[in-house]
C-alpha cells in the first residue's frame, strides 16, 4: 500500500492527532557539486527532495524511488548523513512527528525536471547560492556536505536539532 493511501486511512481514524511517520531525504550532488532542490507545491518553499517511506520499504529504496518520482533524476547513495525526529503541523491541523533519515547521494542519470505534483520547480544550486530554506533543510545539507563527517544524530537526552 503506498504511503499516501496509508496516511489517508490512518487520518480517517485519528483525525488531527499526532502520528509518527518514517521519512527519507536526499542531498543529491551533481558533478559540479551543485545540490538538487525542489520547490514544494503545497507551500512554495524550496527544500531537499524528501518523502514518506511506504510500508515494508527500506529507507534506501524509498530514497531512490522518491528522488526519481519527484525529479526524474537517478541517484547512487554515497553515505548515510543523519537521522532526526522533527515535528510538522500542517495548515489543516494535522500533527506529525517525522523520523527522517537523510542520505548524501550522487546523480547518475536522468534530467532534473518537475516529475510529479509535489513540486512546482526543480533545480541545481551551488552550495553558496542556495535559495531561502527552513533550518531543518539546512541541517541536512550541512551534515551531508562534510566529507569526513559520520552520520549525524541527536545524542541521548538531546531533544533539539542544532540550528532548528
Amino acid at each position: 500500500m503506498p504511503a499516501s493511501e496509508y496516511v489517508k486511512n490512518l487520518r480517517a481514524r485519528v483525525g488531527h492527532d499526532l502520528i509518527m511517520f518514517p521519512t527519507v531525504s536526499a542531498i543529491v550532488l551533481n558533478d559540479r557539486g551543485e545540490i538538487l532542490l525542489g520547490q514544494r507545491s503545497d507551500n512554495h518553499q524550496w527544500s531537499v527532495i524528501a518523502g514518506m517511506m511506504d510500508p515494508g520499504e527500506q529507507p534506501a529504496d524509498a530514497l531512490v524511488r522518491e528522488v526519481e518520482e519527484e525529479t526524474g533524476v537517478q541517484v547512487k547513495i554515497e553515505r548515510l548523513a543523519g537521522v532526526a525526529l522533527h515535528e510538522i503541523v500542517y495548515p489543516n491541523g494535522d500533527r506529525c512527528h517525522m523520523v527522517n533519515t537523510w542520505f548524501r547521494c550522487r546523480a547518475v542519470g536522468g534530467e532534473a525536471r518537475v516529475n510529479d505534483s509535489e513540486s512546482i520547480e526543480v533545480g541545481w544550486f551551488a552550495p553558496e547560492a542556495l535559495p531561502e530554506m527552513n533550518s531543518f533543510a539546512m541541517v541536512r545539507i550541512r551534515t551531508s556536505l562534510d566529507e569526513d563527517a559520520l552520520a549525524w544524530f541527536a545524542q541521548p537526552g538531546e531533544n533539539e536539532i542544532p540550528g532548528f
